[in-house]
Protein backbone atom coordinates (compact mmCIF):
# COMPACT_ATOMS: atom_id res chain seq x y z
CA UNK A 1 0.00 0.00 0.00
CA UNK A 2 1.81 3.30 -1.26
CA UNK A 3 -0.01 6.09 0.82
CA UNK A 4 0.76 9.43 -2.19
CA UNK A 5 0.40 12.69 0.30
CA UNK A 6 -0.52 15.77 -1.60
CA UNK A 7 0.31 18.95 -0.30
CA UNK A 8 0.81 21.71 -3.04
CA UNK A 9 0.26 19.63 -6.28
CA UNK A 10 -2.94 19.41 -6.38
CA UNK A 11 -3.00 17.33 -10.07
CA UNK A 12 -3.15 14.47 -11.41
CA UNK A 13 -1.14 14.66 -14.47
CA UNK A 14 2.70 15.36 -14.35
CA UNK A 15 2.70 13.99 -10.80
CA UNK A 16 5.62 11.86 -10.42
CA UNK A 17 5.04 10.75 -6.97
CA UNK A 18 1.55 9.51 -7.51
CA UNK A 19 2.83 7.73 -11.09
CA UNK A 20 5.88 6.14 -9.46
CA UNK A 21 3.97 4.90 -6.49
CA UNK A 22 1.05 3.27 -8.82
CA UNK A 23 4.42 1.60 -10.09
CA UNK A 24 4.86 -0.07 -6.59
CA UNK A 25 1.65 -1.15 -5.34
CA UNK A 26 -1.57 0.04 -4.56
CA UNK A 27 -2.05 4.02 -4.61
CA UNK A 28 -3.75 5.74 -2.26
CA UNK A 29 -4.10 9.12 -2.31
CA UNK A 30 -4.37 11.37 0.59
CA UNK A 31 -4.86 15.28 1.54
CA UNK A 32 -4.47 16.06 5.29
CA UNK A 33 -6.21 19.08 6.44
CA UNK A 34 -3.88 20.66 9.32
CA UNK A 35 -5.82 23.37 11.48
CA UNK A 36 -2.44 24.38 12.81
CA UNK A 37 -0.92 25.28 9.42
CA UNK A 38 -4.61 26.96 8.57
CA UNK A 39 -3.79 29.13 11.82
CA UNK A 40 -0.54 30.08 10.61
CA UNK A 41 -0.24 34.41 10.25
CA UNK A 42 0.30 34.03 6.64
CA UNK A 43 -2.85 31.62 5.76
CA UNK A 44 -6.58 32.79 4.65
CA UNK A 45 -9.78 31.82 4.36
CA UNK A 46 -9.45 32.88 0.21
CA UNK A 47 -6.53 30.55 0.47
CA UNK A 48 -8.58 27.78 1.54
CA UNK A 49 -11.13 28.52 -0.69
CA UNK A 50 -9.17 28.32 -3.43
CA UNK A 51 -7.76 24.93 -2.11
CA UNK A 52 -11.37 23.07 -1.52
CA UNK A 53 -12.04 23.86 -4.79
CA UNK A 54 -9.22 22.28 -6.39
CA UNK A 55 -9.58 19.28 -3.63
CA UNK A 56 -13.03 19.04 -5.10
CA UNK A 57 -12.06 18.61 -8.95
CA UNK A 58 -9.18 16.54 -7.79
CA UNK A 59 -10.84 14.02 -5.60
CA UNK A 60 -13.45 13.64 -8.98
CA UNK A 61 -10.43 13.51 -11.58
CA UNK A 62 -8.85 10.74 -9.20
CA UNK A 63 -12.31 9.04 -8.76
CA UNK A 64 -12.19 8.74 -12.75
CA UNK A 65 -8.53 6.87 -12.16
CA UNK A 66 -10.45 4.48 -10.14
CA UNK A 67 -9.87 5.87 -6.21
CA UNK A 68 -11.27 9.25 -5.28
CA UNK A 69 -8.97 11.59 -3.18
CA UNK A 70 -8.72 10.80 0.81
CA UNK A 71 -9.02 13.85 2.88
CA UNK A 72 -8.52 13.91 6.84
CA UNK A 73 -8.16 16.26 8.98
CA UNK A 74 -5.33 16.36 12.14
CA UNK A 75 -2.24 16.40 12.48
CA UNK A 76 0.01 14.29 9.76
CA UNK A 77 1.89 12.27 12.09
CA UNK A 78 -1.29 10.96 13.69
CA UNK A 79 -3.37 10.44 10.49
CA UNK A 80 -0.51 8.23 8.85
CA UNK A 81 -0.17 6.16 12.37
CA UNK A 82 -3.95 5.68 12.19
CA UNK A 83 -3.15 4.36 8.46
CA UNK A 84 -0.40 2.35 9.07
CA UNK A 85 -2.28 0.66 12.14
CA UNK A 86 -4.88 0.09 10.01
CA UNK A 87 -2.72 -2.01 7.66
CA UNK A 88 -3.23 1.04 4.75
CA UNK A 89 0.27 2.58 4.55
CA UNK A 90 3.41 1.04 3.65
CA UNK A 91 5.24 3.37 1.88
CA UNK A 92 5.10 6.95 1.84
CA UNK A 93 5.55 9.25 -1.63
CA UNK A 94 4.80 13.47 -1.87
CA UNK A 95 6.54 16.02 -3.62
CA UNK A 96 9.10 17.76 -2.30
CA UNK A 97 8.09 21.00 -0.80
CA UNK A 98 9.98 24.49 0.00
CA UNK A 99 7.26 25.85 2.37
CA UNK A 100 6.84 28.06 5.21
CA UNK A 101 8.74 27.11 8.35
CA UNK A 102 5.75 25.48 9.89
CA UNK A 103 5.77 22.87 6.55
CA UNK A 104 9.04 22.61 7.04
CA UNK A 105 9.00 21.92 10.82
CA UNK A 106 6.36 19.64 9.92
CA UNK A 107 8.40 17.46 7.39
CA UNK A 108 11.16 17.08 9.97
CA UNK A 109 8.39 15.47 12.49
CA UNK A 110 7.28 13.05 9.55
CA UNK A 111 10.63 12.36 8.81
CA UNK A 112 11.49 11.12 12.16
CA UNK A 113 8.20 9.41 12.32
CA UNK A 114 9.02 7.41 9.52
CA UNK A 115 12.24 6.25 10.12
CA UNK A 116 10.89 4.93 13.71
CA UNK A 117 7.90 3.17 12.18
CA UNK A 118 10.11 1.58 9.47
CA UNK A 119 8.06 3.06 6.77
CA UNK A 120 10.24 4.42 3.62
CA UNK A 121 9.50 8.24 2.54
CA UNK A 122 10.20 9.53 -1.32
CA UNK A 123 10.09 12.45 -1.96
CA UNK A 124 10.15 13.59 -5.86
CA UNK A 125 11.37 16.84 -7.20
CA UNK A 126 8.06 18.85 -7.93
CA UNK A 127 9.42 21.56 -10.36
CA UNK A 128 12.96 23.13 -10.82
CA UNK A 129 13.74 23.75 -7.34
CA UNK A 130 17.12 21.51 -6.17
CA UNK A 131 17.41 20.22 -2.85
CA UNK A 132 20.61 20.45 -1.32
CA UNK A 133 21.93 22.53 -3.88
CA UNK A 134 26.29 22.57 -3.32
CA UNK A 135 26.37 25.48 -5.72
CA UNK A 136 23.95 27.77 -8.40
CA UNK A 137 27.02 27.43 -11.24
CA UNK A 138 24.28 25.97 -14.19
CA UNK A 139 21.27 26.06 -12.40
CA UNK A 140 19.48 28.14 -15.27
CA UNK A 141 20.85 25.10 -17.52
CA UNK A 142 19.73 22.44 -15.39
CA UNK A 143 16.00 24.26 -14.68
CA UNK A 144 15.76 24.12 -18.84
CA UNK A 145 16.59 20.43 -19.05
CA UNK A 146 13.87 19.80 -15.89
CA UNK A 147 11.58 21.18 -17.62
CA UNK A 148 12.12 19.86 -21.15
CA UNK A 149 11.59 16.25 -19.79
CA UNK A 150 8.31 14.29 -20.31
CA UNK A 151 4.92 14.97 -18.92
CA UNK A 152 3.86 11.90 -16.31
CA UNK A 153 0.98 10.56 -17.12
CA UNK A 154 -1.94 10.00 -15.03
CA UNK A 155 -2.23 5.63 -13.48
CA UNK A 156 -4.63 4.06 -13.30
CA UNK A 157 -6.02 3.45 -9.58
CA UNK A 158 -7.05 0.03 -8.11
CA UNK A 159 -10.35 1.03 -5.40
CA UNK A 160 -9.75 0.95 -1.74
CA UNK A 161 -12.00 0.38 0.62
CA UNK A 162 -11.72 4.00 2.78
CA UNK A 163 -14.07 6.49 3.35
CA UNK A 164 -13.04 9.34 1.45
CA UNK A 165 -14.97 12.20 4.10
CA UNK A 166 -15.77 15.06 2.88
CA UNK A 167 -14.19 18.51 2.45
CA UNK A 168 -14.07 20.98 5.54
CA UNK A 169 -14.94 24.89 5.04
CA UNK A 170 -13.52 28.05 5.61
CA UNK A 171 -15.86 28.32 8.78
CA UNK A 172 -15.19 23.93 9.81
CA UNK A 173 -11.10 25.50 10.27
CA UNK A 174 -12.37 28.29 11.85
CA UNK A 175 -10.56 30.69 9.69
CA UNK A 176 -11.74 34.58 9.83
CA UNK A 177 -14.17 35.73 7.30
CA UNK A 178 -11.80 37.16 4.46
CA UNK A 179 -14.38 38.43 1.71
CA UNK A 180 -12.61 38.30 -1.68
CA UNK A 181 -15.81 38.41 -4.05
CA UNK A 182 -13.60 38.56 -7.03
CA UNK A 183 -11.19 35.68 -6.26
CA UNK A 184 -10.52 33.18 -9.12
CA UNK A 185 -11.57 29.89 -8.99
CA UNK A 186 -10.00 26.83 -7.72
CA UNK A 187 -9.46 24.02 -9.85
CA UNK A 188 -6.94 22.43 -12.53
CA UNK A 189 -9.71 23.57 -15.25
CA UNK A 190 -9.88 26.34 -14.72
CA UNK A 191 -6.18 26.60 -14.88
CA UNK A 192 -6.09 24.83 -18.05
CA UNK A 193 -8.25 27.64 -19.62
CA UNK A 194 -6.04 30.52 -18.15
CA UNK A 195 -3.18 28.85 -20.03
CA UNK A 196 -5.22 28.71 -23.23
CA UNK A 197 -6.44 31.80 -23.50
CA UNK A 198 -3.14 33.34 -22.22
CA UNK A 199 -1.17 31.19 -25.19
CA UNK A 200 -4.03 31.91 -27.45
CA UNK A 201 -5.16 35.12 -27.03
CA UNK A 202 -5.00 37.35 -24.39
CA UNK A 203 -0.60 36.92 -23.87
CA UNK A 204 -0.37 39.21 -27.04
CA UNK A 205 -0.43 42.34 -25.33
CA UNK A 206 1.51 40.77 -22.15
CA UNK A 207 5.23 42.25 -22.40
CA UNK A 208 3.33 46.03 -22.82
CA UNK A 209 0.08 45.66 -20.17
CA UNK A 210 1.58 43.96 -17.75
CA UNK A 211 2.65 46.51 -15.58
CA UNK A 212 -0.88 47.84 -16.44
CA UNK A 213 -3.13 47.38 -13.00
CA UNK A 214 -6.36 47.57 -15.14
CA UNK A 215 -4.63 45.91 -18.68
CA UNK A 216 -2.45 43.77 -16.70
CA UNK A 217 -5.77 42.03 -15.03
CA UNK A 218 -6.11 40.66 -18.71
CA UNK A 219 -2.93 40.45 -20.29
CA UNK A 220 -1.56 38.75 -17.66
CA UNK A 221 -1.36 35.39 -17.63
CA UNK A 222 -3.14 34.98 -14.00
CA UNK A 223 -1.65 31.60 -13.69
CA UNK A 224 0.36 31.84 -10.51
CA UNK A 225 -2.26 30.42 -8.10
CA UNK A 226 -2.55 27.63 -10.04
CA UNK A 227 1.40 27.09 -10.02
CA UNK A 228 1.19 28.33 -6.22
CA UNK A 229 -0.79 25.33 -5.11
CA UNK A 230 0.18 23.08 -7.97
CA UNK A 231 -3.33 22.35 -9.87
CA UNK A 232 -0.90 22.51 -13.32
CA UNK A 233 2.41 21.96 -13.06
CA UNK A 234 5.38 24.37 -14.13
CA UNK A 235 6.72 21.92 -16.44
CA UNK A 236 2.95 21.61 -18.32
CA UNK A 237 3.42 25.49 -18.42
CA UNK A 238 6.89 25.66 -19.80
CA UNK A 239 6.27 22.83 -22.60
CA UNK A 240 2.90 24.72 -23.72
CA UNK A 241 4.74 27.98 -23.93
CA UNK A 242 7.70 26.71 -26.02
CA UNK A 243 5.08 25.03 -28.44
CA UNK A 244 3.66 28.02 -29.13
CA UNK A 245 6.88 30.04 -29.78
CA UNK A 246 7.70 27.42 -32.76
CA UNK A 247 4.51 27.29 -34.07
CA UNK A 248 4.09 31.41 -33.88
CA UNK A 249 4.11 32.62 -37.71
CA UNK A 250 6.44 34.75 -38.95
CA UNK A 251 6.16 38.73 -38.62
CA UNK A 252 4.41 37.77 -34.83
CA UNK A 253 6.63 40.20 -33.03
CA UNK A 254 4.68 41.10 -30.19
CA UNK A 255 3.60 37.65 -29.45
CA UNK A 256 7.59 36.61 -29.55
CA UNK A 257 8.33 38.88 -27.92
CA UNK A 258 5.51 38.61 -24.94
CA UNK A 259 6.25 34.93 -24.90
CA UNK A 260 9.84 35.22 -24.38
CA UNK A 261 9.34 37.91 -21.50
CA UNK A 262 6.55 35.64 -19.81
CA UNK A 263 9.34 32.35 -20.70
CA UNK A 264 11.83 34.41 -18.18
CA UNK A 265 9.62 34.57 -15.53
CA UNK A 266 9.13 31.10 -15.80
CA UNK A 267 12.50 30.66 -14.84
CA UNK A 268 12.49 33.22 -12.59
CA UNK A 269 9.43 31.74 -10.18
CA UNK A 270 12.00 28.79 -9.30
CA UNK A 271 14.83 30.70 -9.05
CA UNK A 272 13.77 32.80 -5.98
CA UNK A 273 12.15 29.42 -4.20
CA UNK A 274 15.30 27.96 -4.50
CA UNK A 275 16.72 31.05 -2.04
CA UNK A 276 14.26 30.30 0.21
CA UNK A 277 14.99 26.52 -0.31
CA UNK A 278 18.59 27.13 0.51
CA UNK A 279 17.91 29.98 2.96
CA UNK A 280 15.18 29.14 5.23
CA UNK A 281 15.66 31.98 7.64
CA UNK A 282 14.88 35.14 4.65
CA UNK A 283 10.96 34.41 5.83
CA UNK A 284 12.40 35.82 9.11
CA UNK A 285 15.53 37.45 9.19
CA UNK A 286 16.98 40.10 6.78
CA UNK A 287 19.15 38.23 4.07
CA UNK A 288 22.32 40.84 5.06
CA UNK A 289 22.27 41.06 8.25
CA UNK A 290 23.71 44.81 8.40
CA UNK A 291 20.21 45.66 8.02
CA UNK A 292 19.12 44.37 11.30
CA UNK A 293 18.11 47.37 13.30
CA UNK A 294 17.06 49.53 10.49
CA UNK A 295 13.78 50.00 11.26
CA UNK A 296 11.77 49.51 14.88
CA UNK A 297 10.73 45.71 14.79
CA UNK A 298 7.36 46.27 15.86
CA UNK A 299 5.56 48.75 13.42
CA UNK A 300 2.98 51.35 14.37
CA UNK A 301 -0.43 49.97 14.25
CA UNK A 302 -2.20 52.56 12.88
CA UNK A 303 -0.13 53.22 9.96
CA UNK A 304 -0.12 49.57 9.26
CA UNK A 305 -3.77 49.16 9.55
CA UNK A 306 -3.86 52.70 7.22
CA UNK A 307 -1.56 50.99 4.79
CA UNK A 308 -3.79 47.42 4.72
CA UNK A 309 -6.67 48.98 4.60
CA UNK A 310 -5.91 50.95 1.68
CA UNK A 311 -6.42 54.06 3.64
CA UNK A 312 -3.07 56.36 3.48
CA UNK A 313 -4.50 59.12 1.64
CA UNK A 314 -2.33 58.59 -1.54
CA UNK A 315 -5.17 57.23 -4.33
CA UNK A 316 -3.23 54.97 -6.31
CA UNK A 317 -1.56 53.21 -3.40
CA UNK A 318 -4.80 53.20 -1.52
CA UNK A 319 -6.68 51.60 -5.19
CA UNK A 320 -4.39 49.03 -5.25
CA UNK A 321 -4.65 47.54 -2.09
CA UNK A 322 -8.96 47.68 -2.29
CA UNK A 323 -8.30 45.84 -5.57
CA UNK A 324 -6.03 42.69 -3.39
CA UNK A 325 -8.58 42.89 -1.10
CA UNK A 326 -11.27 42.23 -3.26
CA UNK A 327 -9.45 39.97 -6.07
CA UNK A 328 -6.91 38.42 -4.35
CA UNK A 329 -4.58 39.71 -7.20
CA UNK A 330 -1.82 42.58 -8.04
CA UNK A 331 0.10 42.47 -11.12
CA UNK A 332 3.91 42.43 -10.17
CA UNK A 333 4.37 45.73 -10.83
CA UNK A 334 2.06 47.37 -8.47
CA UNK A 335 2.92 44.40 -5.73
CA UNK A 336 6.19 45.86 -5.22
CA UNK A 337 4.75 49.78 -5.01
CA UNK A 338 2.86 48.71 -2.26
CA UNK A 339 5.78 46.98 -0.13
CA UNK A 340 7.87 49.25 -1.00
CA UNK A 341 5.81 51.79 0.20
CA UNK A 342 5.31 50.02 3.17
CA UNK A 343 9.07 49.74 3.70
CA UNK A 344 10.21 52.87 2.78
CA UNK A 345 7.66 55.61 2.99
CA UNK A 346 5.91 54.48 6.01
CA UNK A 347 9.44 52.86 7.14
CA UNK A 348 7.95 49.58 8.12
CA UNK A 349 9.68 46.27 8.97
CA UNK A 350 9.33 44.15 6.45
CA UNK A 351 8.13 41.31 8.49
CA UNK A 352 4.32 42.64 9.26
CA UNK A 353 2.84 44.20 5.82
CA UNK A 354 4.49 41.08 4.01
CA UNK A 355 2.35 38.83 6.26
CA UNK A 356 -0.70 41.13 5.27
CA UNK A 357 0.09 40.22 1.41
CA UNK A 358 0.73 36.81 2.21
CA UNK A 359 -3.26 36.56 3.54
CA UNK A 360 -4.02 38.46 0.41
CA UNK A 361 -2.40 36.88 -2.43
CA UNK A 362 -4.38 33.90 -3.83
CA UNK A 363 -1.57 33.12 -5.53
CA UNK A 364 0.94 32.91 -2.05
CA UNK A 365 3.88 31.04 -2.58
CA UNK A 366 6.21 31.41 0.29
CA UNK A 367 9.95 30.93 -1.43
CA UNK A 368 8.76 33.52 -4.09
CA UNK A 369 7.09 35.56 -1.52
CA UNK A 370 9.37 36.47 1.22
CA UNK A 371 12.44 37.10 -1.24
CA UNK A 372 10.43 39.88 -3.26
CA UNK A 373 9.58 40.90 0.39
CA UNK A 374 12.64 41.80 1.39
CA UNK A 375 14.01 43.03 -2.21
CA UNK A 376 11.39 45.55 -2.41
CA UNK A 377 12.32 46.46 1.19
CA UNK A 378 16.22 47.03 0.15
CA UNK A 379 17.17 44.43 2.69
CA UNK A 380 18.99 41.68 0.33
CA UNK A 381 21.76 43.79 0.00
CA UNK A 382 22.78 42.72 -3.60
CA UNK A 383 19.39 44.10 -5.37
CA UNK A 384 18.81 47.96 -6.73
CA UNK A 385 17.24 49.67 -4.09
CA UNK A 386 13.91 51.08 -5.79
CA UNK A 387 11.63 53.33 -4.36
CA UNK A 388 8.66 53.44 -6.11
CA UNK A 389 7.32 57.28 -6.26
CA UNK A 390 3.63 56.17 -5.55
CA UNK A 391 2.29 59.15 -7.54
CA UNK A 392 4.52 59.44 -10.40
CA UNK A 393 3.34 55.49 -10.36
CA UNK A 394 -0.22 56.18 -10.98
CA UNK A 395 0.55 58.87 -13.48
CA UNK A 396 2.59 56.66 -15.81
CA UNK A 397 0.04 53.45 -14.79
CA UNK A 398 -3.01 54.38 -14.54
CA UNK A 399 -3.30 58.08 -16.48
CA UNK A 400 -6.35 58.49 -16.82
CA UNK A 401 -7.49 57.04 -13.15
CA UNK A 402 -9.74 54.91 -14.46
CA UNK A 403 -8.17 52.30 -11.86
CA UNK A 404 -8.33 54.65 -9.19
CA UNK A 405 -12.24 55.92 -9.60
CA UNK A 406 -12.93 52.01 -10.05
CA UNK A 407 -11.75 51.59 -6.27
CA UNK A 408 -11.99 54.80 -4.49
CA UNK A 409 -15.76 56.15 -5.39
CA UNK A 410 -15.38 58.67 -2.64
CA UNK A 411 -13.06 60.67 -5.25
CA UNK A 412 -16.17 61.39 -7.70
CA UNK A 413 -16.23 64.32 -7.59
CA UNK A 414 -12.42 64.89 -7.58
CA UNK A 415 -11.42 66.26 -11.44
CA UNK A 416 -9.67 64.15 -13.32
CA UNK A 417 -6.31 66.42 -13.51
CA UNK A 418 -6.46 66.35 -9.64
CA UNK A 419 -7.17 62.26 -9.49
CA UNK A 420 -3.63 61.42 -8.86
CA UNK A 421 -2.82 64.20 -6.27
CA UNK A 422 -6.60 64.94 -4.66
CA UNK A 423 -4.87 67.06 -2.26
CA UNK A 424 -4.15 69.82 -4.71
CA UNK A 425 -7.34 70.77 -5.94
CA UNK A 426 -9.95 73.25 -5.27
CA UNK A 427 -12.68 71.69 -4.22
CA UNK A 428 -10.72 69.00 -1.68
CA UNK A 429 -12.47 70.43 1.74
CA UNK A 430 -15.26 68.85 0.84
CA UNK A 431 -13.64 65.60 0.53
CA UNK A 432 -10.18 65.18 2.38
CA UNK A 433 -10.77 64.43 5.69
CA UNK A 434 -14.32 63.65 5.82
CA UNK A 435 -14.80 60.87 2.84
CA UNK A 436 -11.12 60.13 1.75
CA UNK A 437 -7.91 60.48 4.14
CA UNK A 438 -5.24 62.70 4.14
CA UNK A 439 -1.79 61.56 2.97
CA UNK A 440 -0.19 60.03 5.82
CA UNK A 441 3.35 61.11 4.72
CA UNK A 442 5.02 63.23 1.99
CA UNK A 443 6.05 60.85 -0.19
CA UNK A 444 9.14 62.96 -1.13
CA UNK A 445 10.28 64.01 1.91
CA UNK A 446 9.90 60.34 3.29
CA UNK A 447 11.82 58.85 0.24
CA UNK A 448 14.74 60.83 0.98
CA UNK A 449 15.02 60.08 4.64
CA UNK A 450 14.90 56.33 3.28
CA UNK A 451 16.88 56.51 0.76
CA UNK A 452 19.99 58.22 3.07
CA UNK A 453 19.49 55.54 6.28
CA UNK A 454 19.41 52.82 3.37
CA UNK A 455 22.50 53.88 1.66
CA UNK A 456 24.31 54.68 5.14
CA UNK A 457 24.03 50.86 5.57
CA UNK A 458 25.78 50.07 2.33
CA UNK A 459 28.37 52.40 2.48
CA UNK A 460 29.54 50.49 5.52
CA UNK A 461 33.13 48.62 4.95
CA UNK A 462 32.16 45.72 5.85
CA UNK A 463 29.09 45.69 3.33
CA UNK A 464 30.74 44.45 0.74
CA UNK A 465 31.64 41.22 1.87
CA UNK A 466 28.25 39.80 3.25
CA UNK A 467 27.05 40.94 -0.16
CA UNK A 468 29.47 39.30 -1.86
CA UNK A 469 28.48 35.68 -0.32
CA UNK A 470 24.85 36.51 -0.91
CA UNK A 471 25.61 37.00 -4.92
CA UNK A 472 28.04 33.71 -4.55
CA UNK A 473 25.18 31.47 -2.59
CA UNK A 474 21.85 33.35 -4.59
CA UNK A 475 22.80 35.24 -7.79
CA UNK A 476 21.20 32.99 -11.02
CA UNK A 477 23.77 31.74 -13.61
CA UNK A 478 24.39 29.42 -16.48
CA UNK A 479 27.72 28.39 -15.67
CA UNK A 480 30.22 29.39 -13.50
CA UNK A 481 29.71 32.56 -11.92
CA UNK A 482 30.84 34.86 -14.15
CA UNK A 483 34.14 38.11 -13.70
CA UNK A 484 31.17 40.36 -14.21
CA UNK A 485 29.18 40.04 -11.33
CA UNK A 486 32.70 39.98 -9.21
CA UNK A 487 33.04 43.55 -10.87
CA UNK A 488 29.44 44.66 -10.43
CA UNK A 489 29.92 44.84 -6.82
CA UNK A 490 31.10 48.19 -5.91
CA UNK A 491 27.70 49.06 -3.85
CA UNK A 492 25.82 45.64 -4.78
CA UNK A 493 23.10 45.14 -6.98
CA UNK A 494 24.44 42.07 -8.89
CA UNK A 495 21.06 40.57 -9.71
CA UNK A 496 18.41 41.28 -12.22
CA UNK A 497 15.07 42.80 -9.91
CA UNK A 498 11.94 41.31 -11.30
CA UNK A 499 9.31 42.02 -9.04
CA UNK A 500 7.19 39.43 -7.25
CA UNK A 501 8.21 36.55 -10.34
CA UNK A 502 4.84 34.59 -8.50
CA UNK A 503 2.25 37.13 -10.36
CA UNK A 504 3.08 36.29 -14.31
Amino acid sequence: MQVVWFKRDLRVQDHRALARAALQGHALPIYVVEPELWQQPDASARHWGFVSETLGELRADLAQLGQPLIVRIGPVVDVLDDLRQSGFLQALWSHEETGNDWTYQRDLQVAAWCREQGVPWTQVQNHGVLRRLGSRDGWAARWDSIMAEPISQAPVLQPINLEPRHIPTARDLELSHDPCPHRQPGGRRAGLERLSSFLNDRGERYQRAMSSPEEGAQACSRLSPYLAWGAVSMREVAQACDRRRRTLPRGAQNWQRSLSSFSGRLHWHCHFIQKLEDDPRIEFENLHRLYDGLRPKTPSAELLHAWSDGATGYPFVDACMRSLRATGWLNFRMRAMVMATASYHLWMDWRAPGLHLARMFTDYEPGIHWSQVQMQSGTTGINSVRIYNPVKQGYDQDPSGTFIRKWLPELASIPDQYIHEPWKAEAVSGVIDRHYPTRLFDHLAAAKAARESVWAVRRAPEFRAEALAIVAKHASRKTSRPKRVRRSIKTPSAQLSLPFGDAP
